[in-house]
């Protein structure tokens, strides 16, 4: 709405634009868009992990795992272009092969040892800890993954080194 104050008299037009009626079309399509696209979207409900930063605990049951690209240039580091993985078990180097037979030697031993997979709790149930280079590739570790999972292991997970001045490292 717009009023003319002014001497140009009463007869002059005025020139400004009547802006309410663009007002009222805008908050109109607000309005509509607001209401329409929570039902347009499709989402997918996921229960995501809470992140806690809480050193590991080792159990002695767990598996700890390292893995890394050999050293093929002789500088003492790893290779990040090397396609050859070396997979430890503690300290002894393994192949694909002794890794899924010491895993389910693994779990055939704790089978036994608490009477039965009747007696299986989360407990009791070992882990898997990989810890993987930086420059690794990733078809390395998944290998791992791939392989300790065949093998019958249901918790894999990822050692890492805290961040520098992070709260955990006046817990550990």
């Amino acid at each position: 709405m717009a009023m003319s104050v002014g001497d140009k008299g009463e007869e002059a037009p005025m020139s400004d634009i009547n802006t309410t009626p663009l007002v009222d079309i805008m908050l109109v399509l607000l309005i509509i868009f607001l209401i329409t696209v929570p039902v347009v979207l499709e989402t997918v409900n996921l229960k995501l992990p809470d992140v806690a930063f809480e050193p590991t605990t080792t159990k002695p049951e767990n598996v700890l795992l390292s893995v890394r690209s050999p050293d093929t240039d002789g500088d003492g580091e790893p290779n990040p272009e090397s396609t050859a993985c070396e997979v430890y078990w503690g300290s002894t180097p393994v192949d694909s092969k002794q890794l899924l037979e010491q895993g389910q030697k693994k779990l055939e031993q704790l089978l036994e040892d608490i009477g039965g997979p009747q007696n299986i709790t989360e407990e009791n149930f070992p882990e898997v800890h990989i810890r993987g280079d930086i420059n690794t590739p990733y078809q390395c570790i998944g290998g791992v993954i791939y392989t300790m999972q065949f093998a019958g292991f249901q918790k894999i997970g990822f050692i890492s080194e805290p961040a520098p001045g992070s709260a955990t490292l006046g817990r550990i």
